[in-house]
């Protein structure tokens, strides 16, 4: 009986404490989420702008993966503006797509795109600069990505400038 209770207790243990990290880890920043970012452009990248677009929610169905507001790309860098705003989650990666009216993450998957950094706040105005040398015409899109699960959160078809 004793040997039973300490085999459970250890077996008990060590699926825990794994178990837990990882649910601890998953929803840190649904529970801390990173200071809404605060960048802005200056003027003489504002003229040099490219394209704009707006997030939308590609998934209404999907309470959590969900995005708004609006992104400019320049020639040196993709900008999300001060409103924009996304669920929180784990991974999240700024993308410049290929494909144009980026609705699914098949879209996203069987299209070039190029990874421009790690989203830094959930909210506001941030700047991921561009490769040296991008081709911008061939990018019609930029999106939200989670790259943990290979999910899309948010994408924004551009419109050249």
């Amino acid at each position: 009986m004793r040997k039973t209770v300490i085999a459970a207790f250890l077996i008990g243990g060590l699926l825990g404490v794994p178990v837990g990290i990882g649910v601890g880890f998953y929803i840190f920043p649904f529970v801390f989420p990173p200071a809404e970012a605060t960048e802005t452009l200056a003027a003489e990248e504002v003229a040099t702008t490219v394209a704009t677009g707006t997030f939308i929610h590609a998934n209404p169905s999907d309470p959590v993966h969900y995005g708004r507001g609006r992104v400019r790309v320049t020639e040196q860098s993709v900008f999300l503006e001060s409103d924009f705003e996304v669920g929180p989650g784990p991974a999240y990666r700024v993308y410049l797509v290929a494909a144009d009216g980026v609705r699914t993450a098949s879209d996203v998957t069987d299209s070039q795109h190029i990874n421009l950094g790690t989203l830094r706040a959930f909210k506001g105005g941030q700047r991921y600069a561009i490769p040296a040398g991008t081709d911008l015409s061939r990018y019609k899109s930029v999106v939200i990505w989670c790259e943990q699960f290979s999910v899309l959160i948010s994408p924004a078809d551009l419109v050249p400038a």
